[in-house]
């Protein structure tokens, strides 16, 4: 989201008061301030402040939460992770049938999460191992039969 001049001014009065109070040197307050004048996202913004209380805080006080404006936006998770997953689990209940789909979604998945930085990377594993250890198990089955038919034959 674009930042407005009412949350780059919030972000300055913040550095100011972490100036204030001592959590900022000189050079490292003029660097923040200039690129807070600067930022075009509250995500730029919140970066700026996130390692500061807001505002001045009596010493004894526990450190209040940064305000959620200058929180860090939380990653998507991704959806053919998502995907992945459910048809691993689903290898259990059709018997195998959705262990290739599981397979090529987390691979897709883990490729697009390493691209993007989106989360869900355990989710497209999870699949990944649901998926391979169905299809090597009905590969391994299907084998069996052939070679015992071959043998009763």
């Amino acid at each position: 989201m674009l930042a407005s001049h009412a949350d780059r001014e919030r972000a300055v009065d913040v550095l100011r008061a972490g100036f204030g109070e001592g959590r900022l040197e000189k050079g490292e307050f003029d660097q923040r301030i200039e690129r807070a004048y600067a930022a075009r996202t509250v995500g730029e913004l919140a970066l700026l402040v996130s390692d500061l209380p807001q505002g001045p805080v009596p010493h004894p006080a526990p450190v209040t939460a940064v305000p959620r404006t200058f929180l860090p936006a939380r990653p998507q998770t991704n959806g053919k992770a998502v995907g992945s997953a459910v048809c691993g689990v689903l290898c259990l209940v059709t018997f195998g049938l959705t262990g290739i789909p599981a397979v090529v979604l987390g691979h897709a998945a883990r490729s697009e999460i390493r691209r993007t930085g989106e989360s869900g990377d355990a989710l497209a594993l999870t699949g990944l191992v649901l998926g391979w250890l169905s299809t090597v198990g009905w590969a391994l089955l299907l084998t069996l039969m052939l070679v015992a038919a071959a043998v009763s034959a």
